[in-house]
């Protein structure tokens, strides 16, 4: 096992090519262009194809394309850039096909800038663009989990015929760290019944999103609605962090949880019980954690902490149920939460009488 340091976005590069993906189309922004920089060289090299569209909007239909004929393929963007792909992902949805998207956060609202945030979490959360649907969301907060995590969004994405997201952020995106890479060997892809071979004769294979009987469109929303179900009770998954004994439970992800977990090693030092739960898939939301974690009877608040204005408190809220106080800290626009200033409230919550 080889141990290389690698920057976040080309790992995100390099374990695509180690799920077996010979497709990449995208179109570069800031701050998630040195993946497509990456493949632009790395995917010749395995026989894959590497193409610059001239949009966003073009580079998602081509994943779009791509998927239907049975490829392993991706695209990448930043905010902005997937604002624009919204209608095209929403097609893949509809359709049934697999493929997965990375979004590596940068400061918004609008051009905003190119600094790390979690702003896009309602994006990647609740669908984005038009209709019905959901996609399946991870969020890595190593380079080494970058790497592990790929090969599962592709997996998962063909297991469930459904676009996966990977979310990142800025700092995630462009820090490098040492990281472990299996030998590579050849990766065997099973058989695709459900894509489209051009053939004549045999079974049809017809992609469609289009449903112009309303009895129609309903019936399809129920089954892809039967699926996310599935999806909700299977695919839920977290790290849990010192939480034994906790009174104070930190929730956080990405970037904002690797801070977190700083702050509850300092804590423990200073004999204050602070866990952490980190959420891995942000869709679907970890809710079996707050369960588990409610049923020891320990737990006195939770506090979210994110890089955004409060945006996944919602969802921890929704866990939480009404069970506990929910609290949030949060800063905005490409500034990092600041270990000391997690801290203090902390400590507010923890040493003072309850708010």
């Amino acid at each position: 096992m080889a141990k290389v340091l690698m920057k976040g976005n080309e790992a995100f590069g390099e374990g695509a090519i180690r799920a077996g993906c010979r497709f990449y189309f995208g179109y570069p922004i800031t701050p998630q262009s040195e993946l497509a920089h990456f493949l632009a060289k790395r995917m010749p090299e395995v026989g894959g194809t590497f193409l610059q569209a001239e949009s966003e909007l073009a580079s998602i239909n081509m994943v779009f394309g791509a998927a239907g004929a049975g490829a392993r393929a991706m695209t990448s963007s930043s905010g902005p850039g997937i604002s624009l792909m919204q209608e095209g992902i929403s097609f893949i949805a509809c359709a049934e096909l697999p493929c997965v998207i990375v979004n590596i956060m940068r400061g918004g609202p609008g051009l905003g800038n190119i600094a790390p945030v979690q702003s896009d979490y309602f994006q990647a959360t609740r669908g984005g663009g038009h209709g019905d649907y959901r996609l399946i969301v991870l969020a890595p907060s190593s380079v080494q989990e970058i790497i592990d995590l790929i090969r599962e969004a592709f997996d998962l994405a063909e297991k469930y015929l459904n676009p996966v997201l990977m979310l990142g952020d800025g700092l995630l995106g462009q820090m490098m760290e040492p990281m472990e890479l299996n030998e590579e060997k050849n990766f065997f892809i099973p058989p695709r019944p459900w894509a489209a071979s051009g053939r004549m004769g045999g079974p049809k294979r017809i992609i469609n999103t289009l449903y112009i009987v309303p009895e129609e469109a309903e019936k399809h929303n129920l089954k892809l609605n039967q699926k996310y179900k599935k999806i909700e009770a299977n695919e839920q998954r977290w790290e849990n962090y010192q939480t034994e004994g906790a009174q104070l439970v930190l929730v956080a992800f990405g970037t904002a949880a690797r801070i977190c977990m700083g702050v509850v090693d300092y804590c423990r030092d200073q004999g204050l019980p602070v866990g952490l739960i980190r959420p891995i898939t942000l869709w679907p939301f970890p809710v079996k954690a707050f369960d588990s974690i409610l049923s020891l009877d320990t737990v006195h608040y939770f506090l979210s902490v994110e890089m955004s204005t409060g945006q996944m408190i919602e969802d921890v809220r929704l866990a939480v149920n009404g069970r506990r106080p929910v609290f949030f800290y949060g800063r905005y626009g490409g500034m990092l939460p600041v270990l000391t200033d997690v801290v203090k409230e902390v400590k507010k919550l923890l040493l003072e009488e309850e708010p």
